[in-house]
């Protein structure tokens, strides 16, 4: 078995600004909106985008099932659509900030983005199937090919039959009202709420039922949450507890850093959770925390809005958010250590010049 590759410290590699380059997280500004256009969602391809003929793509449901179906695009356009706003996070945001640091691609926190995501309910097309009772997981396989720790093959996840047939998982064939632009997916894929973004697999074409765990790479060895290389670790599912902050007033081209004029300064962000709803939103200056207020009304699978007002002073300050969820799981202050840098949630920091 290839070995992983290990934790390393220091600079990037030509390697990891290589997976920048066509990798590429969302504007941080965008979080003053709730939804997030098409162009400003964050972005993961594991691989290449492969070429799509949509007049000769067929969604195959195959496997341990009664009646095997092949739906063309147009079959799928006819079926009952529906219309979810999802924010989806990829396992790996925040990685960047962990050293040692696992060399992939080096998200800040800007690998988190909402959409509207249209189509078809995925347990509508297994109940057509008709499932058979010895089927233990459903894998959902991708167009898109290539070779990661030394095995070739195509990306695929697989879900428990209790998680696929859940009423929000969808099979999409629209974005944001508009056809599914060709790196997010085009013509097809699928969308799992509230899990991080590896289980929406993009470009299906087929969707195929087990009886047995599904060995692929990307779910017997890939995403799963590790202490160390020893560890078997644990698989990345349901997204944690999380939020982060419009950086207020302007930037520095280069560091980033923000520069805002005194007085009274309003603050807005996100925070979602895979595991329960939000139930509060703290601002911190300097390490002294308040309470920031909520907008009520948010879709029931999407990020939810916050604000507060900073009486911003004269001098060099640190901005820090964290939220907790109905299920009492609140964000630590330090990223929590993963080989593989998974699942970062600690606070989203901003270091600000308030001018006189």
């Amino acid at each position: 078995m290839p070995s992983r590759r290990p934790p390393i410290a220091g600079r990037y590699t030509a390697e990891e600004l290589a997976l920048a380059a066509r990798n590429r997280g969302m504007p941080l500004e965008a979080l003053r909106d709730e939804l997030t256009p098409a162009g400003l969602h964050y972005l993961l391809v594991h691989f290449d985008i492969p070429a799509v003929d949509e007049a000769a793509w067929r969604l195959q449901v195959t496997g341990l099932v009664k009646k095997p179906q092949a739906f063309d695009l147009n079959q799928l356009r006819r079926l009952p659509a529906r219309t979810l706003r999802v924010t989806m996070e990829c396992a790996g945001n925040g990685r960047g900030q962990l050293s040692p640091r696992y060399p992939s691609v080096p998200w800040l926190e800007e690998g988190v983005s909402t959409a509207d995501w249209t189509g078809v309910r995925l347990s509508e097309l297994l109940e057509r199937a008709r499932l058979r009772e010895d089927v233990k997981e459903i894998v959902f396989h991708g167009a898109d090919r290539g070779i990661d720790a030394g095995v070739e093959h195509r990306f695929a996840r697989s879900l428990a039959p209790e998680q696929a047939l859940r009423d929000e998982v969808l099979v999409a064939y629209a974005m944001n009202g508009a056809p599914l632009p060709p790196q997010h997916g085009a013509p097809l894929r699928l969308i799992v709420p509230r899990w991080y973004g590896m289980a929406s697999v993009k470009w299906l074409r087929v969707i195929e039922a087990i009886d047995r765990p599904f060995d692929g790479l990307q779910q017997a060895r890939s995403y799963h949450f590790r202490r160390s290389a020893a560890d078997k670790g644990e698989p990345c599912t349901l997204m944690r507890v999380n939020s982060a902050m419009a950086p207020p007033g302007i930037p520095d081209f280069y560091t980033r850093k923000r520069v805002v004029e005194a007085g009274a300064i309003e603050i807005a962000g996100r925070a979602w959770s895979g595991h329960a709803p939000i139930a509060s939103v703290e601002l911190a200056v300097d390490g002294n925390w308040q309470q920031a207020t909520l907008e009520h009304a948010h879709p029931a699978h999407a990020w939810r809005g916050w604000r507060a007002t900073w009486q911003a002073t004269a001098g060099e300050h640190e901005l820090a958010c964290r939220a907790t969820d109905e299920a009492g799981h609140t964000q630590p202050l330090e990223p929590p250590w993963d080989l593989s840098g998974f699942g970062n949630n600690g606070v989203h920091r901003v270091k600000v010049t308030v001018r006189p």
